[in-house]
């Protein structure tokens, strides 16, 4: 039975974890880019950013399909460049992922990055400090609360992740097969113990996951 669970169980932390370190990325940059910042059209814009959080996982998975598969210029231009189409892959799995925990980094980011005070940042900036430094040695540790607990949830989000994945990336065993994932086929097929597993295996990470999130915070 291990040699049936450990499989997703595997793919569903390395998918995560690298859909973690693309969000982290994404969301912070995208967070300091619009902390404290107005101008016209941020509303829109932030509206699209937040969207994967409330858009159905088929809607996310159907968009990901027209934009990266195989008629599109995007995903005809991969398919030139790595000789394969990205669409029922690891990568197709992690750039689903990414995308439905990204507004959850995002969100963690800048709201940390508006609570800094722009007075010390002044003070930073005027001692000679760079832009860079200012930012690596002011701003990220004072809203690295913020940050990390942005950081902790879009890990979870990613290991959830199961509607976009399943159509962007398929249930491919050994390949782009996700806790979640399993657990539906494991469900389909009757197999109730291994769904059973697998649901224990997914609470128990999610449930240290969100404790240690909600321990930051406070």
């Amino acid at each position: 039975m291990a040699a049936e669970i450990w499989p997703p169980i595997y793919l569903s932390i390395t998918i995560a974890a690298a859909a973690w370190l693309i969000v982290m990325l994404a969301g912070i940059g995208m967070g300091k880019a619009m902390a404290g910042r107005r101008f016209k059209g941020k509303v829109i814009l932030e509206t699209v950013l937040m969207l994967p959080l409330v858009l159905p996982p088929t809607v996310i998975g159907f968009l990901l399909i027209v934009i990266f598969g195989k008629r599109s210029p995007v995903g005809q231009f991969i398919e030139a460049v790595f000789h394969q189409p990205i669409i029922f892959t690891w990568w197709a799995a992690v750039l689903a992922s990414s995308v439905v925990a990204f507004p959850l980094m995002y969100q963690s980011a800048k709201t940390g990055f508006e609570a800094v005070d722009n007075d010390i940042e002044d003070a930073a900036r005027v001692d000679g400090g760079s832009a860079w430094k200012v930012f690596l040695l002011i701003t990220i540790p004072l809203s690295i609360t913020s940050i990390v607990s942005g950081a902790i949830l879009s890990f979870a989000r990613a290991l959830g992740e199961f509607g976009a994945t399943l159509m962007f990336a398929g249930n491919i065993p050994g390949q782009t097969q996700t806790i979640p994932t399993a657990i539906y086929l494991a469900m389909d097929s009757g197999n109730m113990r291994e769904a059973w597993l697998l649901v224990l295996a997914s609470i128990s990470i999610s449930f240290v996951m969100l404790t240690a999130a909600y321990r930051i915070k406070r």
